[in-house]
């Protein structure tokens, strides 16, 4: 006797999004898509894979991302290198490059999808998940850093979010981060019997990722360490102003974080983050900033560019905190055929019905027949639809199908010809 199969079951940390639970997600992702066209940016999508040294170059070698965290294999074909990729922005600016966008001008776009990192899952952080980002390419003004930021803004009061944080610092210019770099080096070796291994490693590959540390242990030493706020030109401190001029004039509040410095090397000037204290340890639901020099490091020709990502589980799991209810979709008609005879025509008229934007859910058989008009009407109550279509024999036989009120009404039933179901679905839909 052959041995039953073994079930086959998801990646771990990569998970099926069911229905109901999918109505939030395409919930939130029309009113994203609203958002960002009130805002006038543009769809972009790019490919799920990309070349491996997209992500070295762009996001920097010594990131935790790019050491520990990216799923990057061979091409058994070919012998390219490639990844699944771990953020969206280094793939906007190479399909920008590619395509040489900003030719005539400015771009200013936004992407949804499934982004990977191999790492623990935890609750709002999994192996496979998904970000949403808007992106301003050609654009070297403060006023575009302050756009970014009330997009975001802007996004939280559409979804009826309430406690997060805006928190910004700026990284100021290369030249900069480069004395700051060194004062540093400087200072954390004074300390190096309070460095966790992590910092010790990093301490001159990348010591500015090392304010960035969640060890409680260093958050005195940390503080205690050269600001780089301290050490921006004129220049810098007048865009980052600006930002905040703007931001006040908005009336959009937040806090400045010297220690805010994110997660990959590409940043310079502004960088922003909105932070709840309702996720515990995973509080950020929206970061970013400006990366002027990302573009040339890709191979394009230089230009600025800024832009931000929001972690899609994050801000669900956020909303679900807070109790936000979305509403469930429901048919608008529910279509109750007690013969199996009556099939063909039916199913022409829902046909028609559905064209004219009504939602139909139709009743299905078991193989053996319809069921009774009890067990389909107590199915048309339950799918929450406001009305139910009877194609009894009767109705069927006078040309005729009966709309019955399911919700507002008190059950009150009319008849309408099946030749005229245009007209009289088209009511019925703007009555739902």
């Amino acid at each position: 006797m052959a041995s039953k199969p073994e079930k086959l079951l998801a990646v771990k940390g990569m998970n099926d999004i069911l229905p109901p639970d999918s109505a939030r997600w395409e919930w939130f992702e029309q009113e994203v898509r609203a958002l960002m066209a009130r805002f006038a940016y543009r769809n972009i999508r790019t490919p799920i894979v990309e070349p491996t040294p997209l992500f070295v170059r762009g996001l920097g070698e010594v990131t935790d991302i790019v050491e520990k965290e990216m799923y990057s294999f061979e091409d058994r074909l070919n012998g390219e290198q490639l990844t699944l990729r771990p953020e969206c922005t280094a793939g906007v600016v190479r399909a920008v490059v590619e395509h040489n966008l900003l030719y005539e001008g400015g771009k200013r776009l936004y992407y949804m999808g499934p982004m990977f990192r191999h790492e623990r899952p935890q609750r709002g952080r999994y192996r496979q998940f998904h970000q949403i980002g808007a992106e301003a390419l050609g654009f070297a003004g403060a006023e575009v850093d302050s756009e970014m930021i009330l997009l975001a803004d802007a996004l939280w009061k559409v979804l009826g979010l309430n406690d997060v944080r805006l928190e910004l610092n700026s990284l100021g210019q290369p030249e900069e981060r480069k004395l700051h770099r060194a004062a540093l080096i400087a200072y954390f070796e004074q300390h190096t019997g309070q460095l966790d291994e992590d910092a010790k490693r990093r301490l001159h590959s990348n010591p500015l990722r090392i304010l960035d540390t969640k060890n409680p242990a260093m958050q005195a030493l940390v503080e205690a360490a050269p600001r780089l706020i301290d050490f921006l030109g004129e220049a810098s401190l007048a865009h980052f102003n600006q930002v905040r001029a703007i931001l006040d004039a908005a009336g959009v509040a937040y806090s400045i974080n010297p220690r805010l410095v994110r997660g990959m090397d590409y940043y310079n000037l502004t960088v922003f983050e909105f932070i709840t204290t309702r996720l515990g340890s995973q509080g950020t639901i929206c970061g970013g900033g400006r990366y002027d020099y990302l573009i040339e490091q890709i191979g394009g020709k230089p230009a600025p560019a800024v832009g931000w990502a929001l972690g899609v589980e994050r801000v669900l799991e956020l909303l679900k905190e807070q109790g936000a209810e979305t509403a469930q979709p429901v048919p608008d008609a529910y279509a109750i055929i007690p013969d199996v005879a009556a099939l063909p025509q039916a199913i022409t008229v829902l046909q028609a019905v559905r064209a004219a934007g009504v939602s139909v859910l139709m009743h299905a058989g078991t193989g053996e027949g319809m069921g009774s008009m009890k067990s389909q009407f107590k199915k048309a109550d339950a799918s929450g639809a406001r009305h139910a279509l009877i194609f009894g024999a009767d109705e069927l036989a006078r040309g005729e199908v009966t709309v019955k009120a399911l919700r507002d009404g008190a059950g009150a039933q009319t008849s309408h010809p099946l030749a005229q179901v245009a007209e009289w679905a088209s009511r019925l839909q703007s009555r739902t």
